[in-house]
């Protein structure tokens, strides 16, 4: 919440600031519009366990949690169970992610047809990633093609991943990227926010989305004012405007 009420100090300077032309802030003028911000440490500290929470950070968390006296809003138990399930995926141990993504909540899967079908596309570039041309074709034609014949982005994906048989030489392959670890990520991710939603749980932290929001003022304000800006989001230092 803090960027939230330094983004908003920032557009409330802009707009005393502005005229026709761009106005010069100085840092001293800046800090002190900053400095009348003020924000809860309540808040502060919510905003940290929600994306210790969100990202899987148990031990963090919980420590977090005896120091800060703040509380999750989720079990921190249930943390290390969709972290398991995360990185099963990682792994590419498809088949034990979905065995624990039912042991958690069965109804994960029954809802939700898309996760599933990317879960079993998982299971079948992993047949291929290994060498196992005849059971991935077996897989394929048994689990994937009936969901293909019911909807056409599956089937555009079950066709993109058979393809990956075509090739000997998958660097030159189209598809290629469909072996590419960033590919168990968004698996594991898409897993790990379904896991979140039945939760009642934000699916994504608050934190990224208020550094967005902080980029996205600059540069509106850019255009108005020349004034300090955060250039290094991981020191959240102020530097001088260039004049």
């Amino acid at each position: 919440m803090s960027l939230f009420w330094i983004v908003m100090g920032q557009l409330a300077a802009a707009d005393e600031e502005m005229s026709t032309s761009k106005k010069v802030i100085t840092r001293e003028e800046w800090e002190k519009k900053l400095n009348d911000v003020k924000v809860k440490k309540e808040d502060m500290n919510k905003l940290v366990m929600n994306f210790l929470v969100t990202e899987g950070y148990v031990e963090a968390a919980e420590k977090f949690r005896m120091e800060s006296g703040t509380e999750p809003d989720i079990d921190l138990a249930t943390i290390t169970d969709r972290m398991a399930v995360k990185k099963a995926v990682q792994c590419g141990n498809v088949e034990d992610a979905i065995e624990k993504v039912n042991d958690l909540n069965p109804e994960i899967l029954d809802t939700n047809p898309q996760l599933f079908f990317h879960l079993q596309q998982q299971r079948l570039i992993e047949l291929i990633r290994n060498g196992k041309v005849e059971e991935a074709l077996e897989f394929a034609q048994e689990e994937l093609a009936p969901r293909g014949e019911e909807n056409q982005s599956f089937l555009e994906e079950l066709e993109r991943t058979v393809a990956l048989l075509a090739f000997e030489d998958v660097s030159n392959c189209p598809v290629g990227e469909l072996l590419d670890i960033s590919q168990r990520l968004k698996t594991a991710s898409e897993v790990n926010a379904a896991i979140l939603t039945s939760q009642s749980h934000e699916k994504d932290p608050k934190l990224p989305s208020l550094l967005k929001m902080l980029i996205w003022a600059q540069n509106q304000l850019d255009e108005k004012a020349v004034y300090p800006r955060i250039n290094n989001l991981s020191t959240a230092a102020l530097e001088d405007p260039a004049i």
